[in-house]
């Protein structure tokens, strides 16, 4: 079987995502998902996404790069609807996407064919302690715990930091480092749960705002800095909002 994958990123968080019915896209396992995502052997990717169109509602699957199933990502139904946009010649601009961490809507503007910006409605945020240590965990349809950043560790000393995180969470977790530049700007990098060092997390810009927000740190919006670029979160309560980019890398036909 051979499948037409489109290549997207949100903020240098990239995804292969493969537009489909539901049937088409049941070919999909966690190994092809593997091998595909590999940056060696296959296209490369932090994930691959599956957009199955099937009675007039669009369900989105996550497969992280090692196979395990994400329950949502920011960053990454920006890039679904843009290719889901894209493959069906669509001309709208809002699309409300069925995830495992409930409905998401998108509201996206495409500048061009290949860029444009998007904002996602992110649900409620729900804040706990976190483990001791951290400044605190959230769950925005995943689970995150945020750590203060140190200049003085280096990426393999993060790490260890980060492993020893995840492994203290039922469902490991991902893992943000967030220094506050301003009460309204944040750098940040994360680690995730299945894939590792990414260039931007959406769900964790979420999440690092929110736990700093609720420790005074910084105001209900402000500027996520990844690595890859900025993402925008906005606080009402609550309920979150996330905006950033998303780019067209390329189509490629995919045989299993």
């Amino acid at each position: 079987m051979t499948r037409t994958l489109q290549k997207w990123n949100g903020a240098g968080n990239d995804f292969l995502v493969d537009v489909g019915s539901a049937s088409d896209l049941v070919h999909w396992t966690p190994e092809r998902a593997v091998v595909v995502c590999d940056r060696h052997e296959g296209l490369g990717a932090d994930g691959l996404l599956l957009a199955a169109l099937d009675d007039e509602v669009v369900t989105m699957t996550l497969l992280n790069a090692d196979g395990s199933t994400a329950e949502m990502s920011g960053n990454g139904i920006r890039c679904l609807v843009a290719a889901v946009r894209r493959t069906t010649a669509g001309t709208w601009n809002e699309l409300t996407v069925a995830t495992a961490a409930g409905p998401r809507t998108v509201q996206i503007d495409m500048a061009s064919a290949t860029t444009g910006h998007g904002t996602t409605l992110m649900g409620a945020v729900s804040l706990s302690a976190g483990p001791t240590g951290s400044l605190g965990a959230a769950d925005v349809g995943n689970p995150h715990v945020v750590v203060r950043d140190s200049d003085t560790w280096s990426t393999d000393e993060r790490e260890e930091v980060a492993r020893h995180f995840q492994s203290l969470m039922p469902e490991s977790a991902n893992i943000e480092f967030v220094t506050v530049r301003h009460p309204a700007r944040v750098s940040m990098k994360v680690f995730e749960r299945g894939v590792g060092w990414t260039q931007a997390c959406g769900t964790g810009s979420v999440a690092a705002a929110a736990v700093l927000h609720d420790r005074g740190e910084i105001g209900p919006r402000a500027v996520i800095e990844n690595p890859g670029g900025e993402l925008t979160v906005a606080l009402d309560g609550s309920l979150a909002t996330l905006s950033g980019p998303v780019a067209f890398e390329g189509e490629w036909e995919w045989t299993f």
